[in-house]
């Protein structure tokens, strides 16, 4: 009998702390900021992006800041447009080259629009 209550107070003691757990835990919440996307957009220019990583930012939307959202929409309409997915597993680049200029100029606009907020 006092094994048997030993593994039920055991048997209490996790279930219970385990509900203390998720009881008191928040869901996790990622923000994409602009070094977010700054980053993203030198990895696909040099060919370091996955396909797997383009998706999971650029196909996420950005709630908090609606300059930041029509950033990632004009960068997933510049994969619509000048994407080519197919050539990303033999290590080509992500973009064609005129998508990779676009996506260059996006970057650097980004960049400067990020600058200028960090000055004021």
């Amino acid at each position: 009998m006092a094994l048997y209550l030993l593994v039920f107070g055991v048997c209490l003691l996790v279930i219970g702390a385990v509900m203390l757990v998720l009881m008191t835990s928040s869901t996790p919440r990622y923000r994409t900021e602009p070094d977010d996307l700054l980053t993203l957009f030198d990895k696909a220019l040099n060919s370091e992006v996955s396909e797997t990583e383009w998706n999971a930012i650029i196909g996420y939307p950005i709630r908090h800041n609606e300059y930041l959202d029509g950033i990632r929409r004009r960068a997933a309409h510049l994969m619509e447009e000048h994407g080519r997915r197919w050539l990303v597993a033999q290590g080509k680049p992500l973009l064609t080259q005129e998508g990779q200029e676009e996506l260059k100029a996006l970057r650097d606009h980004l960049s400067a629009h990020t600058n200028l907020r960090q000055q004021q």
